[in-house]
């Protein structure tokens, strides 16, 4: 009797643990857990939404999209200490800040100032460069 119920118990936590898994790889954000891809369509997402006319019609979708891009990002990579600590991280969590309230729902009428739009290509560029630099 005790091993049947050992193994109930161990063919209960593979379930459990086979179904967390499977839930928490099955995004639809894109991202895919390779730092590099995803920073890069992170990096497109945001160039695509900053890029809009205020008057597009899939302006609300996209926004709602690169928010669930920053937030799945942010989620995978700030608590991962080999990424946290390169330059291309540090630099697209400055961009995020800064971009990330023109991305919430109250705010997809409100266009991005050009200065910020400036700033944010550059700080693009940069991250690039690390990137490729590997860092």
């Amino acid at each position: 009797m005790p091993i049947r119920r050992y193994l109930s118990s161990l063919l209960a936590l593979v379930l459990v643990v086979a179904i967390a898994l499977t839930g928490c790889g099955n995004t639809d954000t894109g991202l895919n857990g390779n730092y590099r891809q995803d920073s890069l369509t992170l990096l497109n997402s945001l160039r695509t939404a900053i890029e809009l006319p205020q008057d597009a019609p899939k302006k609300k979708e996209v926004a709602e999209l690169v928010r669930k891009q920053i937030n799945d990002y942010a989620s995978r990579y700030r608590r991962d200490n080999k990424v946290a600590a390169l330059r291309s991280f540090t630099t697209m969590q400055t961009a995020l800040n800064s971009a990330a309230g023109y991305f919430t729902p109250s705010s997809y009428r409100r266009p991005i100032p050009d200065k910020l739009k400036k700033r944010l290509e550059q700080e693009f560029r940069q991250i690039e460069f690390a990137l490729k630099r590997g860092s």
